[in-house]
């Protein structure tokens, strides 16, 4: 099933500090040398000269022309002009990386500036007039479902606590045999409400798969690289980095839990009209 159905995109508005950082987990050895020490410091990095990052970066200065060209910068005066429009738009999009040799006075500021950072982009990016057909659909569904699996079934149990609230026919269930059985049983007037920001396990893929050859609505709340997107109808893409290296995802389930509050809001003013 296609994306391009019903999709809540994010737009294209990412500067390229935040570009440089999410890309960083798939960049080459030579390449994170120079995105790590420009994310370290953007500033310096617009006033150093090519072979001052370089050697700050123990690469060669060819290493940093390509690196430019992967940024679809035309060269390094390229690039640093690019850097310095992204630190003038006021906020910097580099997630902080919590390191073993961090102490409480440094890993406790990068947790705070990690959920900013990916709150302020969302804030910006995300698609009103599908959070506004999320919004109509679950008012008009008559049972709603929340799924998760992991972190995101406690977000879709807090989801369910709120939806109960407004009197909404919702229920929410974290067991992958239960969340297929009721969405082999699904009908038109259903909607599956799923949320999984990673979408590592197949299965909440087939869920959504499961519901939607029954008719039902289903809408993810997750990011663009997963299976998910393909199976639902409506996507609220999520595209934020967890740069936070072996510890649990905190960002996505910060953003997850605000745009949850988001879609009461809109429930709660619509069944005021």
């Amino acid at each position: 099933m296609s994306r391009d159905r019903i999709v809540a995109s994010m737009l294209p508005r990412q500067s390229l500090i935040e570009v440089i950082s999410k890309e960083l987990p798939r960049l080459n050895k030579t390449q994170t040398k120079v995105a790590k020490v420009i994310l370290a410091d953007p500033k310096s990095a617009t006033e150093s000269s090519i072979a001052v990052l370089a050697k700050k970066s123990a690469v060669s200065e060819p290493s940093v022309n390509r690196f430019c060209k992967h940024f679809n910068a035309k060269g390094f005066p390229d690039l640093k002009l690019k850097l310095a429009q992204s630190m003038a738009s006021g906020i910097c999009f580099a997630i902080p990386k919590i390191d073993p040799a961090d102490n409480v006075t440094s890993y406790t500021p990068k947790i705070f500036d990690s959920a900013i950072s990916n709150l302020v982009l969302v804030r910006e990016n995300i698609c009103h007039q599908t959070v506004n057909q999320v919004v109509q659909s679950l008012i008009q569904a008559k049972r709603i479902y929340l799924f998760g699996r992991g972190d995101s079934a406690v977000v879709a149990r807090d989801a369910a606590n709120k939806f109960i609230r407004f009197n909404l026919p919702v229920s929410s269930h974290d067991d992958i045999f239960m969340q297929k059985m009721l969405a082999s049983q699904a009908n038109r007037e259903d909607v599956f409400f799923i949320i999984s920001h990673t979408a590592q396990t197949k299965e909440i893929s087939e869920v959504a798969q499961i519901a939607q050859k029954r008719g039902s609505t289903v809408i993810a709340l997750t990011s663009r690289s997963n299976s998910l997107a393909d199976f639902s109808t409506i996507n609220l893409f999520v595209d934020i980095a967890e740069n936070n290296g072996g510890y649990r995802p905190i960002s996505s389930r910060i953003v997850h839990l605000v745009i949850l509050d988001v879609l009461m809001a809109g429930i709660t003013l619509r069944k005021d009209q």
